[in-house]
């Protein structure tokens, strides 16, 4: 009870921050939407499929960087304007970060339904298919932002965030893909191991 409370608290309080005097309305909508979908699928839910724990913090964690993003744009985000002078880039990297946890937090999410609905009948088909999801995720929210930008013509430039940067899209997905990767990767054991703590608690 008391990490669900501090989870709604963060939440709700990133949430309020990123909405009091966004950089741009609309920019900050379009960037904050998913994570009031994924609240609300999460409240919907919790009683009838609750989530690891893990699952839980990830996605709060994704929250909070698209609440970030929505709140400066994502090419205005302070830290990665500093750093971009410290390392004498060219652009603001922070939505990189944004594409890199659309894949790394959807990978679990997936890897979560897919396990404890017993989706596959052959395991060994995890890695490609949670992989395949969360490219299929990034291509769609890339054909999301091409239909705000043919949409909303000038006023779409924030959300896009491609300041200049030709092959923006493409790295997008990239990123997006070694997200996925790398949870996989990484967190597969302790993800395991929350999953079968949460079955054994159900059942009793």
């Amino acid at each position: 009870m008391v990490h669900r409370i501090i989870w709604l608290c963060l939440f709700v309080g990133v949430f309020i921050w990123s909405a009091v005097n966004p950089k741009d309305l609309f920019t900050w909508f379009l960037e904050v939407f998913p994570a009031m979908v994924a609240l609300v699928l999460m409240v919907m839910t919790y009683r009838r499929f609750p989530l690891t724990p893990l699952l839980y913090w990830l996605i709060l964690i994704h929250a909070i960087i698209l609440m970030v993003g929505g709140h400066y744009t994502y090419a205005e985000v302070p830290l990665f304007d500093w750093l971009k002078t410290v390392f004498d880039g060219q652009r603001n990297n922070y939505d990189k970060v944004g594409h890199f946890a659309q894949g790394f937090v959807p990978a679990m999410v997936a890897r979560e339904i897919l396990i404890r609905r017993n989706v596959l009948a052959k395991p060994q088909w995890m890695y490609f298919l949670v992989v395949c999801i969360c490219l299929a995720i990034s291509a769609f929210y890339e054909l999301i932002e091409w239909g705000v930008a043919l949409l909303s013509g000038q006023s779409a430039e924030a959300f896009l965030g491609t300041q200049g940067y030709i092959w923006d899209t493409q790295s997008d997905m990239a990123l997006a893909l070694l997200g996925a990767i790398m949870a996989l990767l990484t967190l597969n054991r302790w993800h395991d191991a929350q999953i079968d703590s949460l079955a054994r608690a159900r059942s009793r």
